[in-house]
């Protein structure tokens, strides 16, 4: 009975978990609509992206104890977040216009430092945390870069549903505009590490509730 409890808990939890990371980041992609405060948006926003995939990848991965599960949860991930972006692709928006957060590279470092050190859960969470940290900011600065250049796209396609703090104006230099990839990978490589943990904590966490 336990094994199927657990295997039922595992498959359980990793929807809620893939699930609601992809929605708490599923705007996390549209910088592009801050245009006056692209840059300050993408250093914030790099912040909750790590934490959704650190945290989930590495809950989902210590669980299993398999590698390769860190890159199928980034995977579901970004499903998730391809079919719901398709609702900016419904308003008319082209398709080259629209960011989809690049989890996968990320999730995949992950699972090599947890294979390369023979599913040592503290390197893990050292090696793998500031990888995912550092490496998360560079994959969605190089996605971002393909896109469409946002101001001249913003008011070629103009919605009417889109609220007032998210309509297109001229661009300033926000605060954080001269380096959106060095403070974000900064934050991140000293962040992710606390994520990572977090991740074996909440498999722990879960083994003792269902033993209890």
């Amino acid at each position: 009975v336990m094994v199927w409890l657990r295997r039922c808990t595992h498959y359980l939890f990793i929807v809620v978990v893939a699930v609601n990371s992809t929605l708490l980041t599923i705007n996390a992609g549209d910088y592009i609509f801050y245009t006056d405060w692209a840059w300050t948006s993408f250093t914030v926003f790099s912040i909750p992206q790590t934490l959704m995939l650190a945290v989930g990848a590495t809950y989902y991965l210590t669980f299993t104890g398999v590698p390769g599960t860190a890159t199928y949860y980034g995977l579901i991930m970004t499903v998730y977040t391809w079919v719901a972006k398709g609702a900016w692709f419904a308003l008319g928006y082209p398709y080259d216009f629209i960011v989809t957060p690049i989890w996968l590279p990320s999730a995949m470092l992950l699972d090599l430092a947890y294979w390369a050190t023979k599913r040592n859960k503290h390197s893990l969470i050292l090696f793998g945390g500031v990888l995912v940290g550092m490496s998360l900011p560079l994959f969605s600065m190089v996605n971002l870069i393909t896109v469409a250049d946002p101001l001249e796209t913003a008011f070629k396609y103009p919605r009417p549903t889109l609220p007032p703090y998210m309509t297109p104006i001229e661009p300033q230099v926000g605060k954080f505009y001269n380096s959106p990839v060095a403070l974000g990978a900064g934050a991140g490589a000293v962040l992710s590490v606390t994520f990572t943990a977090l991740g074996c904590k909440l498999n722990t966490w879960t083994y003792r509730w269902m033993a209890a």
